[in-house]
Order: structure tokens, then sequence, then C-alpha cells
């Protein structure tokens, strides 16, 4: 593990992304709230949340940090037969978050693809990346998104924003 005792604090911030593709028949469990294991989206938001406070636990190599927030957005995007799912992690401390903002993005793809195996077996968890961090020595990165997607995902189920 990386000896980071000698970094000052400061405020940090980051931002992942990453989708799960399915049939359209499987994103209509989601939006018509009918899938067997209950509210699909609502508990992809809470695992995605505990899975971020734990990340420290699954990446052997990663420090405990000390979570201020962390907020999930999960979109269906029926156009594209997918959900959309952003986390953004915040932390004051020396060292960055973005592998928590990571792992929460993968755990709400995971859970997803569990809530809704049983309608789909080849639905795919894709394009996980890092969109943004801020904070640190290193300074602001930011990707480049294609089809000028900048900003938050935008409004989530039946148009209402889902955050926590």
């Amino acid at each position: 593990m990386v000896d980071v005792g000698g970094k000052r604090e400061t405020v940090r911030e980051a931002v992942a992304r990453g989708e799960v593709v399915m049939a359209p028949a499987t994103l209509r469990l989601i939006t018509e709230r009918s899938a067997r294991k209950g509210d699909v989206l609502q508990v992809a938001q809470v695992a995605a949340i505990a899975a971020a406070k734990r990340t420290w636990e699954l990446i052997p190599l990663c420090h405990p940090i000390p979570l201020t927030g962390i907020a999930v957005d999960l979109t269906a995007d029926p156009g594209a037969s997918r959900v959309q799912i952003e986390a953004r992690v915040r932390t004051i401390g020396r060292t960055g978050a973005e592998m928590e903002a990571l792992v929460a993005v993968a755990t709400a793809g995971l859970t997803i693809y569990d809530m809704l195996k049983a309608a789909e077996r080849g639905m795919r968890i894709e394009n996980l990346r890092l969109v943004r961090k801020s904070g640190g020595k290193s300074g602001t990165y930011l990707r480049r998104e294609s089809g000028g997607r900048r900003g938050t995902l935008g409004r989530g189920r039946a148009g209402e924003r889902r955050r926590r």
C-alpha cells in the first residue's frame, strides 16, 4: 500500500459512469416496477452506496478513507435499451475516491444483473469508466465523453431525479 502520510488533506471528488444494456422487455420490468425481486433501481442505488463505503475491503491495496458524500444516479434509457449509472464520491483526505466511485458503479450494474437475470441472462455491463476526479496534487482529470454528454445523467425513471 502506498504511504500517503506525507500528503496534505484536500477535498477530493470522483465521478464514474457505466451502463447495463438489456432487451427492451427487460428494461420495461424496471420502468414498470414489475421485477420479481423488487424495485431494481432503488436496490441497485443502495447496493452501490454500501459498496463504495467498503471499497477498501474489496480492493487489496486500497486505503480505507472517510467518505463525506456519495450520490448514485440510475437512469432508464429506453431509446438505447439500457440503464445509465453515475456515482459521485467525495472525501476530505490524503488519497482520492476514484476506486470508490468505480466500485459503486460496478456494484450497481451487478445488482441490476442479479435482480433481472431470471428474465435475461444476456445483459451486458459496459463502459465502466472514471469521468472526472478533482483534488490532490495531480489536480483535475476530465474524460472527454463521446456524444456530447457532460455533467450529470439527467432524469431518473418517470422523470424523477434518483439521488442519494
